[in-house]
């Protein structure tokens, strides 16, 4: 069990939270229903009065009645958008609904929320079950088939044609023109086209009916009708979802439904799948918007996990509930509550959250802005609750303030480390010598090369009375003290070594020997003895 880099909890206060104004105007209408978490929301649709929504209080606003949609907040606000897919099925208000978000359900929000952000899901039906299911009379059960292929088509790497994939993995059903997604993704139609030929061998219109039947395959396993799969997925007419499906499949969606509930009621498996996991957390979202006997919130979050892949960018995550773990090759990190993770880019990983747990993504960095090859974690007291969900509303949706910088998240995280590490050296008191400790501690080990070490005469003269130890003494004693509570947590003497900032590990080695008696190696193996 590895603890990568973990660090002591900081007691300061989060930054203020600024107002924020999301102007939709011009873009695709989908429902939503916007929680208001703390604080205060405006929301106005076209020219008719804004609704005004308090802390605790919810809208539904649906697909269609409005042109213009605005909403704004006040300082100290976190409102929580919530964008289900674009036909919810039955139950749904028609026109915007205002309405109190009973206690019960708030976390489960904030989880839907995640799910509806990030790759969680939960174990799916058997892929495997549903080949024997689909295959064509007469093909034995392992034989290879080209025409079965269950799974989401390949994603295209280019950008925008991978933004416009991804968008439609969440959401099948949505309906625009590849000219309308090129202004959506800032990217040409050509490119676009190019982008899906080129990296799936099929068209977009290709790739989007794969993405829509993979879809059907899923949510018809798990219990849908056609009429629903037909209207969640995107198609006009349960007539043209049973064309398309007979056409790919060689038997009708009814067929393949009314098998998987004989499969089911013998004792086969019936868990959901991303899809469906989604279709359901939407249909429980409007269930929370009818009378007061059909809202009652689900007993437990349920344990949830992403499938292996990995990242272009670093990506931090934060555990606001729970637990759960990140598996890296044969590396296990154990993420409580409270901590943020650095997952880094380019890692195969799964990421895996226990039952009754929530987490968050706050932000990405790129592999230019952040130099990261193992994760990197610190830990954030519940007063950073209202603000880091703030940041995560912000990085993963169109909710931000104008003068948003997706950077700010790498300021916000190497300040915490600082004044984490902050707690294993003897800091001076000194305003201007504390200042220069925390700079150093801050860019110990950041790209961009080493701390600036001319500090004023003043500042040496006050190192040595309030801590014992000349500038240049505390700042080695810093270093070797952050390296012990890093090999403790797990971090390789490698990987310690380039962090604080050494080149080599034969001369962070023998730094490490000189000050502690006896080697990483040696110290880290002593510790994990006496655990």
């Amino acid at each position: 069990m590895t603890h990568p880099q973990s660090l002591a909890a900081r007691a300061s206060d989060p930054p203020p939270i600024p107002a924020v104004r999301a102007d939709e105007t011009g873009m695709p209408r989908r429902p939503m229903l916007l929680w208001v978490r703390s604080g205060t929301a405006h929301v106005r649709l076209d020219d008719a009065a804004p609704y005004c929504l308090e802390r605790g209080q919810g809208i539904w606003i649906p697909a269609e009645g409005w042109r213009d949609r605005v909403i704004a907040t006040e300082p100290g606000t976190v409102a929580f958008p919530l964008l289900p897919q674009a036909t919810v099925g039955a139950g749904a208000p028609g026109t915007p609904t205002r309405f109190d978000v009973p206690g019960g359900w708030q976390d489960w929000l904030i989880q839907h929320f995640n799910l509806q952000v990030t790759p969680y899901s939960a174990h799916g039906y058997p892929q495997g079950a549903i080949a024997d299911l689909l295959r064509p009379a007469g093909r034995r059960h392992g034989e290879r088939d080209p025409d079965i292929a269950l799974s989401a088509p390949t994603v295209p790497r280019a950008g925008g044609a991978r933004a416009l994939a991804e968008e439609l993995l969440r959401d099948p059903a949505l309906d625009l023109t590849l000219e309308q997604w090129a202004s959506r993704v800032l990217c040409s139609a050509r490119s676009l086209r190019r982008g899906f030929v080129a990296d799936t061998g099929l068209t977009f219109e290709q790739w989007r009916l794969a993405c829509r039947l993979s879809a059907a395959v899923e949510l018809l396993a798990a219990g849908y009708d056609v009429d629903q799969v037909a209207a969640r997925i995107g198609f006009a007419s349960r007539n043209g979802l049973t064309r398309a499906f007979k056409q790919r499949f060689g038997r009708t969606p009814h067929e393949f439904g009314k098998e998987v509930l004989r499969q089911v009621a013998t004792g086969g498996a019936a868990t959901l799948g991303e899809r469906a996991t989604a279709a359901r957390q939407t249909d429980a979202m409007v269930s929370m918007l009818g009378p007061g006997e059909t809202r009652a919130a689900p007993d437990l979050l349920p344990a949830t996990r992403t499938p292996p892949h990995a990242n272009e960018s670093h990506v931090l995550t934060w555990v606001y509930r729970g637990s759960g773990y990140l598996d890296i090759g044969d590396q296990r990190y154990e993420r409580e509550r409270g901590v943020a993770t650095w997952i880094p880019a380019g890692a195969d990983h799964v990421t895996v959250l226990r039952e009754n747990s929530v987490s968050l993504p706050l932000g990405n960095a790129s592999t230019g802005d952040l130099q990261l090859t193992e994760p990197l974690q610190a830990r954030f007291s519940p007063s950073w609750d209202d603000y880091l969900m703030f940041c995560s509303v912000s990085a993963r949706s169109r909710l931000r303030p104008v003068d948003y910088d997706p950077r700010h998240i790498l300021g916000l995280f190497a300040e915490q480390v600082a004044a984490q590490r902050a707690l294993s050296v003897p800091m001076p008191t000194e305003p201007r010598a504390r200042a220069a400790a925390i700079d150093y501690l801050r860019r110990l080990g950041a790209p961009g090369g080493s701390p600036a070490l001319d500090v004023p005469v003043e500042v040496h003269r006050a190192f040595r009375d309030q801590t014992g130890m000349t500038f240049a003494r505390w700042r080695y004693a810093a270093r070797m003290r952050i390296a012990r509570d890093l090999l403790v947590g797990g971090a390789k003497p490698s990987s310690v070594a380039r962090r604080l900032g050494y080149a080599h590990l034969p001369t962070f080695s023998t730094a490490f020997s000189r000050f502690h008696g006896m080697s990483p190696r040696e110290y880290q193996e002593r510790e994990a003895g006496q655990s």
